[in-house]
């Protein structure tokens, strides 16, 4: 596999495809931090996560186009705002399913599954019929085109240093959020002991609430970021959903640094393997790789630990 290659075309592969992980590792964490936030915190698995992202990236597209039309004057800074409204959507959105279908569902794990299930689909069928089944493409400014040699035969792209900026501003957010904020306090507080937390005066609902559409709003920044990458159809929200189960899962669902670490892992080796065998097959093995690792290691690469 290696043979045909001399070692100076193998190590500008190596790194030309470490940062495309790194690229694809963004996305993952953007992805997976809102998830493990809804998951690992909650307890809910929400299938409908990828078209939460999917709308994200659908109001980015909006933008662009507004702002192309209306105001080109403006359009190199359009983006800023684009995250921003598509953070609001999908938090707003989310905290509307939470009211509407979640809170009747916890401790239903299997329930909450399905319901979300047949979320996925109604947005997916909701976005078919209003932007049609085509994919569309997002216009960048100008600044975040084009790329940056870093030797005669490595080019290191400008967009995908600010999808990689951003998951590190996303994700040190979500750090202060969790572990240094009152509310990450309280979440925390609800997920050990419930009744307890209630009894000391924490709005359990509205934490729920929260905590759901935040995740949710995560999710709508990262489809923002996914529109760099790639082009944004009613179902490209499918083709993560289970790459980014498989990260919270393995990395640990209550560890926001497992899942960091676990992103990290699975998008380096997808990235590298697909260069030298088939995309399909690289996902088979890392798929195999982390089953077996998670046969020695159930809960995962970094488990919350909680005294009883």
């Amino acid at each position: 596999m290696f043979a045909e290659y001399t070692a100076s075309e193998l190590t500008s592969i190596f790194a030309m495809q470490g940062f495309a992980g790194l690229i694809l590792f963004s996305v993952f964490v953007l992805m997976a931090l809102g998830l493990a936030i809804i998951f690992g915190q909650m307890g809910v698995i929400n299938m409908a996560h990828g078209e939460f992202m999917i709308l994200g990236a659908y109001i980015t597209y909006l933008t662009s186009n507004v702002f192309s039309e209306y105001v080109p004057t403006l359009f190199s800074g359009y983006f800023f705002l684009a995250m921003l409204l598509a953070f609001l959507a999908t938090f707003l959105l989310g905290a509307l399913v939470e009211w509407a279908m979640i809170r009747h569902l916890y401790k239903r794990p299997l329930d909450t599954l399905l319901a979300t299930w047949g979320l996925s689909l109604i947005l997916q069928q909701l976005y078919r019929t209003v932007f049609g089944a085509r994919e569309v493409g997002v216009t960048l400014p100008d600044w975040l085109m084009g790329s940056y040699p870093l030797t005669e035969m490595i080019e290191i792209p400008i967009n995908g240093i600010f999808v990689m900026v951003l998951t590190l501003i996303i994700s040190l957010g979500v750090y202060f959020m969790m572990f240094r904020s009152r509310w990450g306090c309280q979440v925390r507080a609800v997920v050990q002991n419930r009744e307890m937390a209630s009894a000391v005066g924490i709005n359990t609902e509205k934490v729920d609430r929260i905590t759901f559409a935040l995740g949710c709003g995560i999710a709508g920044i990262a489809g923002s970021a996914f529109t760099m990458v790639g082009s944004t159809g009613p179902t490209s929200g499918q083709l993560y959903i289970v790459d980014t189960f498989l990260v919270v899962v393995f990395g640990g669902a209550q560890s926001l640094l497992g899942t960091i670490a676990s992103a990290f892992t699975i998008s380096q080796a997808q990235s590298t393997m697909e260069f030298f065998l088939s995309g399909s097959m690289a996902k088979v093995l890392t798929l195999l790789v982390v089953v077996g690792i998670l046969m020695l290691r159930p809960q995962g690469l970094f488990a919350l630990k909680i005294r009883h």
